[in-house]
Protein backbone atom coordinates (compact mmCIF):
# COMPACT_ATOMS: atom_id res chain seq x y z
CA UNK A 1 0.00 0.00 0.00
CA UNK A 2 1.40 3.68 -0.68
CA UNK A 3 0.67 6.24 1.45
CA UNK A 4 -0.68 9.46 0.31
CA UNK A 5 -0.27 12.00 2.85
CA UNK A 6 -1.84 14.58 3.29
CA UNK A 7 -0.44 17.03 5.91
CA UNK A 8 -2.75 19.20 8.48
CA UNK A 9 -0.27 21.81 9.26
CA UNK A 10 2.27 23.71 7.17
CA UNK A 11 4.79 22.79 9.73
CA UNK A 12 8.81 22.88 10.12
CA UNK A 13 8.22 19.53 11.55
CA UNK A 14 5.84 18.31 8.76
CA UNK A 15 8.87 18.90 6.55
CA UNK A 16 12.07 17.38 8.53
CA UNK A 17 9.61 14.63 9.29
CA UNK A 18 7.40 13.68 6.21
CA UNK A 19 8.21 15.72 3.10
CA UNK A 20 12.20 15.12 3.09
CA UNK A 21 12.25 11.51 4.10
CA UNK A 22 9.49 10.61 1.71
CA UNK A 23 11.19 11.68 -1.43
CA UNK A 24 13.55 8.38 -0.75
CA UNK A 25 10.92 6.73 0.11
CA UNK A 26 8.23 5.33 -3.35
CA UNK A 27 5.90 3.99 -0.75
CA UNK A 28 5.34 7.46 0.59
CA UNK A 29 3.91 10.57 -1.47
CA UNK A 30 2.96 13.63 -0.07
CA UNK A 31 -0.19 14.95 -2.15
CA UNK A 32 -2.09 17.62 -0.33
CA UNK A 33 -1.79 20.10 2.52
CA UNK A 34 -3.47 22.42 4.87
CA UNK A 35 -2.86 25.16 7.34
CA UNK A 36 -4.52 27.64 9.53
CA UNK A 37 -3.24 30.44 6.77
CA UNK A 38 -3.97 29.67 3.44
CA UNK A 39 -1.16 31.18 1.77
CA UNK A 40 1.04 29.92 4.10
CA UNK A 41 0.21 26.90 3.01
CA UNK A 42 0.25 27.49 -0.58
CA UNK A 43 3.61 28.65 0.08
CA UNK A 44 4.48 25.66 1.75
CA UNK A 45 3.22 23.62 -1.63
CA UNK A 46 5.24 25.45 -3.91
CA UNK A 47 8.25 24.91 -2.30
CA UNK A 48 8.26 21.26 -1.53
CA UNK A 49 5.63 20.64 -4.57
CA UNK A 50 3.11 19.36 -2.79
CA UNK A 51 0.27 19.00 -5.90
CA UNK A 52 -3.59 20.35 -3.92
CA UNK A 53 -3.96 22.90 -1.12
CA UNK A 54 -6.87 22.82 0.77
CA UNK A 55 -8.74 25.22 2.33
CA UNK A 56 -9.38 24.16 5.34
CA UNK A 57 -8.34 20.55 7.86
CA UNK A 58 -11.98 19.71 7.29
CA UNK A 59 -11.50 19.41 3.54
CA UNK A 60 -8.16 17.74 3.72
CA UNK A 61 -9.76 15.12 6.01
CA UNK A 62 -12.30 14.52 3.37
CA UNK A 63 -9.95 14.11 0.28
CA UNK A 64 -10.51 10.96 -1.08
CA UNK A 65 -6.83 11.21 -2.81
CA UNK A 66 -5.85 11.33 0.63
CA UNK A 67 -5.76 8.02 3.00
CA UNK A 68 -2.93 8.83 5.26
CA UNK A 69 -2.77 12.27 7.60
CA UNK A 70 0.24 13.70 8.99
CA UNK A 71 -1.16 16.24 12.08
CA UNK A 72 1.45 18.50 13.65
CA UNK A 73 -0.59 21.56 15.12
CA UNK A 74 0.03 22.86 18.83
CA UNK A 75 -0.56 20.33 21.21
CA UNK A 76 -4.16 20.94 22.13
CA UNK A 77 -5.59 20.02 18.78
CA UNK A 78 -3.92 17.06 18.09
CA UNK A 79 -6.82 14.83 19.48
CA UNK A 80 -9.33 16.86 17.57
CA UNK A 81 -8.06 16.45 14.19
CA UNK A 82 -6.62 13.03 15.00
CA UNK A 83 -9.79 11.62 15.84
CA UNK A 84 -11.28 13.73 12.45
CA UNK A 85 -9.04 11.89 10.20
CA UNK A 86 -9.75 8.42 11.73
CA UNK A 87 -13.33 8.71 12.00
CA UNK A 88 -13.24 9.36 8.23
CA UNK A 89 -10.86 5.97 7.11
CA UNK A 90 -7.86 7.50 7.41
CA UNK A 91 -4.27 5.99 9.19
CA UNK A 92 -2.59 8.84 11.01
CA UNK A 93 0.25 9.97 12.19
CA UNK A 94 0.51 12.60 15.12
CA UNK A 95 2.80 14.99 16.12
CA UNK A 96 4.38 14.16 20.26
CA UNK A 97 2.26 14.46 22.55
CA UNK A 98 -0.24 11.94 20.51
CA UNK A 99 -3.27 14.07 23.47
CA UNK A 100 -3.07 15.36 26.27
CA UNK A 101 -5.10 12.70 28.78
CA UNK A 102 -6.56 9.40 29.50
CA UNK A 103 -10.46 10.24 27.72
CA UNK A 104 -9.25 12.05 24.37
CA UNK A 105 -6.43 8.46 23.95
CA UNK A 106 -10.00 6.46 24.67
CA UNK A 107 -12.22 8.55 22.10
CA UNK A 108 -9.00 8.90 19.76
CA UNK A 109 -8.97 4.93 20.38
CA UNK A 110 -13.15 4.61 19.29
CA UNK A 111 -12.22 6.49 16.16
CA UNK A 112 -10.10 4.39 15.40
CA UNK A 113 -11.57 1.49 14.15
CA UNK A 114 -9.70 -0.26 11.23
CA UNK A 115 -7.03 2.42 10.96
CA UNK A 116 -3.85 2.85 12.35
CA UNK A 117 -3.09 6.23 14.56
CA UNK A 118 0.26 6.60 15.74
CA UNK A 119 2.55 8.89 17.73
CA UNK A 120 5.13 10.06 16.10
CA UNK A 121 8.18 9.55 18.35
CA UNK A 122 11.28 9.00 16.43
CA UNK A 123 13.53 8.21 18.76
CA UNK A 124 10.99 4.69 19.40
CA UNK A 125 12.63 1.12 17.78
CA UNK A 126 16.40 2.27 18.35
CA UNK A 127 18.73 -0.40 18.97
CA UNK A 128 20.42 0.78 21.63
CA UNK A 129 16.79 0.38 23.81
CA UNK A 130 16.86 -3.06 22.98
CA UNK A 131 20.28 -3.35 24.53
CA UNK A 132 19.70 -2.01 27.69
CA UNK A 133 16.52 -3.74 27.79
CA UNK A 134 18.40 -6.77 27.76
CA UNK A 135 21.53 -5.75 29.94
CA UNK A 136 21.16 -8.40 32.36
CA UNK A 137 24.96 -8.86 32.32
CA UNK A 138 25.36 -5.20 33.88
CA UNK A 139 23.22 -6.85 36.78
CA UNK A 140 19.95 -5.23 38.57
CA UNK A 141 18.56 -1.98 37.24
CA UNK A 142 18.39 0.33 39.87
CA UNK A 143 17.40 3.50 38.44
CA UNK A 144 17.39 5.80 35.17
CA UNK A 145 17.36 9.31 34.67
CA UNK A 146 16.46 11.70 31.44
CA UNK A 147 17.82 15.12 30.88
CA UNK A 148 17.02 17.19 28.37
CA UNK A 149 17.22 20.58 27.84
CA UNK A 150 16.88 22.71 24.50
CA UNK A 151 16.15 26.38 23.37
CA UNK A 152 12.75 27.77 23.25
CA UNK A 153 11.60 28.28 19.98
CA UNK A 154 10.91 31.66 18.90
CA UNK A 155 6.93 32.33 18.91
CA UNK A 156 4.29 29.74 18.35
CA UNK A 157 2.63 27.92 21.17
CA UNK A 158 4.71 26.82 23.79
CA UNK A 159 4.01 29.67 25.88
CA UNK A 160 0.72 29.37 25.72
CA UNK A 161 -0.87 27.09 28.47
CA UNK A 162 -4.57 26.85 26.73
CA UNK A 163 -2.45 25.14 23.78
CA UNK A 164 -0.78 22.59 25.43
CA UNK A 165 2.54 25.01 26.35
CA UNK A 166 5.24 23.92 28.54
CA UNK A 167 8.89 22.06 28.85
CA UNK A 168 7.13 18.94 30.29
CA UNK A 169 4.97 17.97 27.08
CA UNK A 170 7.43 18.44 24.67
CA UNK A 171 9.94 16.29 26.68
CA UNK A 172 7.95 13.83 28.83
CA UNK A 173 7.26 11.81 25.30
CA UNK A 174 10.91 11.01 24.71
CA UNK A 175 11.41 9.95 28.27
CA UNK A 176 8.13 7.82 28.90
CA UNK A 177 8.86 6.12 25.47
CA UNK A 178 12.41 5.14 26.91
CA UNK A 179 11.36 3.64 29.74
CA UNK A 180 8.24 1.66 28.15
CA UNK A 181 10.49 -0.05 26.03
CA UNK A 182 13.74 -0.27 28.12
CA UNK A 183 12.24 -1.21 31.65
CA UNK A 184 8.47 -1.07 30.95
CA UNK A 185 6.09 0.93 32.78
CA UNK A 186 3.40 -1.59 34.28
CA UNK A 187 2.48 -0.77 38.21
CA UNK A 188 4.18 2.89 37.62
CA UNK A 189 3.23 5.95 40.23
CA UNK A 190 4.36 9.32 39.24
CA UNK A 191 4.79 12.96 40.29
CA UNK A 192 6.71 16.16 39.88
CA UNK A 193 8.05 19.58 40.75
CA UNK A 194 7.47 22.32 38.17
CA UNK A 195 8.29 26.17 37.91
CA UNK A 196 6.33 27.96 35.91
CA UNK A 197 5.87 31.14 33.99
CA UNK A 198 2.73 32.74 33.13
CA UNK A 199 0.78 29.35 33.42
CA UNK A 200 3.51 27.68 31.52
CA UNK A 201 5.89 25.18 33.09
CA UNK A 202 9.47 26.31 32.16
CA UNK A 203 11.07 23.75 34.08
CA UNK A 204 10.17 20.74 35.53
CA UNK A 205 11.57 17.30 37.42
CA UNK A 206 8.98 13.84 37.07
CA UNK A 207 9.89 10.77 38.36
CA UNK A 208 8.23 7.36 38.73
CA UNK A 209 7.92 4.72 41.02
CA UNK A 210 8.46 1.43 39.10
CA UNK A 211 7.92 -2.43 40.50
CA UNK A 212 11.35 -3.78 42.01
CA UNK A 213 12.29 -0.81 43.75
CA UNK A 214 13.45 1.11 40.65
CA UNK A 215 13.09 4.78 39.94
CA UNK A 216 12.53 6.53 36.82
CA UNK A 217 13.64 10.85 36.86
CA UNK A 218 12.95 13.29 34.02
CA UNK A 219 14.73 16.84 34.60
CA UNK A 220 13.84 19.01 31.70
CA UNK A 221 13.78 22.50 31.23
CA UNK A 222 14.28 25.51 28.50
CA UNK A 223 17.76 26.00 28.42
CA UNK A 224 20.40 27.81 25.79
CA UNK A 225 22.45 24.70 25.93
CA UNK A 226 21.38 21.47 24.65
CA UNK A 227 21.09 18.32 26.38
CA UNK A 228 19.24 14.75 25.22
CA UNK A 229 20.35 11.99 27.58
CA UNK A 230 20.14 8.92 29.10
CA UNK A 231 21.66 7.39 32.09
CA UNK A 232 20.79 3.68 33.77
CA UNK A 233 22.18 2.48 37.15
CA UNK A 234 22.49 -1.22 37.14
CA UNK A 235 24.34 -3.63 40.04
CA UNK A 236 27.37 -3.56 38.36
CA UNK A 237 27.94 -0.48 35.82
CA UNK A 238 26.25 2.62 34.43
CA UNK A 239 25.07 2.87 31.04
CA UNK A 240 24.93 6.55 29.13
CA UNK A 241 23.40 7.52 26.16
CA UNK A 242 24.18 10.96 25.26
CA UNK A 243 22.83 12.61 22.47
CA UNK A 244 19.77 10.55 21.82
CA UNK A 245 17.86 13.56 20.04
CA UNK A 246 21.04 13.21 17.60
CA UNK A 247 19.55 11.50 14.32
CA UNK A 248 16.78 13.65 13.85
CA UNK A 249 19.61 15.47 11.50
CA UNK A 250 19.98 12.94 9.90
CA UNK A 251 21.93 9.57 9.46
CA UNK A 252 23.97 9.56 12.33
CA UNK A 253 25.24 7.27 14.70
CA UNK A 254 23.99 6.66 18.76
CA UNK A 255 26.72 4.75 21.44
CA UNK A 256 26.24 3.57 24.44
CA UNK A 257 28.56 4.56 27.18
CA UNK A 258 29.61 1.72 29.56
CA UNK A 259 30.89 2.18 33.33
CA UNK A 260 31.74 -0.37 35.15
CA UNK A 261 32.01 -0.49 38.61
CA UNK A 262 35.25 -1.62 39.16
CA UNK A 263 36.45 1.38 36.65
CA UNK A 264 36.44 -0.62 33.43
CA UNK A 265 35.35 1.77 30.60
CA UNK A 266 33.34 0.54 27.27
CA UNK A 267 31.71 1.67 23.97
CA UNK A 268 28.58 0.02 22.62
CA UNK A 269 28.15 1.48 18.68
CA UNK A 270 25.14 1.30 16.40
CA UNK A 271 24.66 1.94 12.97
CA UNK A 272 23.50 5.42 11.83
CA UNK A 273 20.39 5.31 11.61
CA UNK A 274 18.20 8.86 10.48
CA UNK A 275 15.28 8.98 12.56
CA UNK A 276 12.14 10.23 10.30
CA UNK A 277 13.57 7.86 7.32
CA UNK A 278 13.14 5.18 9.85
CA UNK A 279 10.07 6.61 11.45
CA UNK A 280 8.25 6.69 7.86
CA UNK A 281 9.55 3.61 6.71
CA UNK A 282 8.18 2.01 10.32
CA UNK A 283 4.64 3.82 10.05
CA UNK A 284 4.08 2.27 6.24
CA UNK A 285 5.50 -0.97 7.48
CA UNK A 286 2.64 -1.25 10.00
CA UNK A 287 -0.13 0.28 8.19
CA UNK A 288 0.35 -2.66 5.24
CA UNK A 289 1.38 -5.53 7.65
CA UNK A 290 -1.94 -6.28 8.53
CA UNK A 291 -1.65 -5.75 12.35
CA UNK A 292 -4.27 -4.97 14.12
CA UNK A 293 -4.50 -0.94 14.86
CA UNK A 294 -4.26 -0.86 19.14
CA UNK A 295 -3.11 2.07 21.19
CA UNK A 296 -2.61 0.01 24.27
CA UNK A 297 1.42 1.71 24.45
CA UNK A 298 0.19 5.03 24.17
CA UNK A 299 -2.26 5.24 26.03
CA UNK A 300 -0.33 3.98 29.14
CA UNK A 301 2.37 6.81 28.42
CA UNK A 302 0.01 9.46 27.98
CA UNK A 303 -2.18 8.23 31.19
CA UNK A 304 1.11 8.82 33.63
CA UNK A 305 2.08 11.78 31.33
CA UNK A 306 -0.98 13.46 32.14
CA UNK A 307 -1.16 12.00 36.05
CA UNK A 308 2.13 14.10 36.60
CA UNK A 309 1.48 17.16 34.47
CA UNK A 310 -2.04 17.64 36.15
CA UNK A 311 -0.68 17.32 40.05
CA UNK A 312 3.07 18.45 39.85
CA UNK A 313 3.63 20.76 43.00
CA UNK A 314 5.04 24.01 42.07
CA UNK A 315 8.29 24.37 43.19
CA UNK A 316 9.17 27.29 45.95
Amino acid sequence: MRLEVGLIGATGIAERAVVAPSRDNPDVGVVAVAASDPDRARVFAEKHGVPHVHQDYAALVEDPAVNTVYVSLHNSAHHRWAVAAASAGKHVLVEKPLCLNADEVASLAEAASGVHVVEALPTAGHPWQEAVRAGSRWGRLRAMRTRIRFGLPAGGYRLRPELGGGIFLDAACYWLQAVQATVGLGGARGNGRKSSIGGVDVAFTASLDLPGEVSAVLECSWDATHVAEHEYWFEHASVRVRNFLRPTAGALPLNLAVRWADGRTEIESFPAMAYYTEQLRRFHALVSGGARPDLGDAAERIALMAEIHENAEEAR
